[in-house]
């Protein structure tokens, strides 16, 4: 059975951005935020703007329950946090490759963090 159209999957392939909800650390809401992501072969990359002193990256490190929504689809998964040089290293260059590296030097301003989670 072909994939339908509008599935998650279809749309993380096509979009430039997601909305990402997470649980707050502290005050224990909701927060959603749109960010900028990959997506290559079930697995979703996450880069925070400012590596580990980005908000929802500390959140994940707290909670890794997330949510994400493309435009409709929405899925509920589990973050896993990485910041090994090697890792994030690979996750940048994920980034470099769809969004251009000039836009990654402009937006993002620290590299020692990124999440990854599998999207069934």
């Amino acid at each position: 059975m072909p994939p339908q159209k509008d599935s998650l999957k279809d749309r993380l392939s096509r979009f430039r951005q997601i909305n990402l909800t997470v649980t707050g650390r502290k005050s224990g809401r909701t927060i959603s935020n749109p960010v900028w992501f990959v997506f290559e072969e079930g697995t979703l990359y996450l880069l925070p703007v400012r590596g580990s002193d980005t908000q929802w990256y500390k959140n994940i490190v707290h909670n890794p329950a997330i949510r994400i929504a493309a435009r409709g689809a929405e899925s509920a998964l589990k973050a896993t946090t990485v910041s090994s040089r090697a890792e994030v290293s690979s996750v940048v260059e994920k980034f470099r490759l769809k969004y251009g590296a000039g836009d990654i030097k402009r937006y993002y301003s620290k590299f020692d963090a990124a999440a990854i989670a599998r999207v069934r």
